[in-house]
C-alpha cells in the first residue's frame, strides 16, 4: 500500500460522533470521529462488501445496514460477530486537515 498521505477533509467538517465517506486515490474511505479521534476504514463491510456509510454510528459502534454486523470504530474490531474486522487505513490530522494513505 502506498503510504503517501492525501488531504481529504478539514477536521472541523467531521463532527464528533459522525462518519463520512470520501474518495482517496480511487478508493472509497469511511472516516469516523469518536472521542476526538479520527480514524479511516475501507468503506466496505468485510462481510459482504456493503457500503459502511449506509450504516449507523452510535457512540463508538458502527452497525452495517446490510446484515447488522457491528464494529468498534476505536479499534476496527468486530463486536458481533467478533471475528469480522474493519480494514483500517493510515490516517492523521495535520494542521486541521484529515489526511489518509489509502494506496491506489
Amino acid at each position: 500500500m502506498d503510504d503517501t498521505f492525501s488531504p481529504v477533509l478539514a477536521v472541523a467538517d467531521l463532527p464528533e460522533g459522525r462518519m463520512i465517506a470520501v474518495m482517496v486515490g480511487g478508493r472509497r474511505v469511511l472516516l469516523v470521529r469518536v472521542d476526538g479521534e479520527v480514524r479511516a476504514y475501507d468503506n466496505r463491510c468485510p462481510h459482504r462488501a456493503w457500503p459502511l456509510e449506509r450504516g449507523t454510528l452510535v457512540g463508538g459502534v458502527l452497525t452495517c445496514a446490510n446484515h447488522r454486523y457491528t464494529f468498534d470504530v476505536a479499534t476496527g474490531r468486530g463486536i458481533d460477530p467478533g471475528d469480522c474486522h474493519l480494514v483500517a487505513l493510515p490516517c492523521r490530522v495535520d494542521g486541521g486537515t484529515v489526511e489518509v494513505a489509502a494506496g491506489g
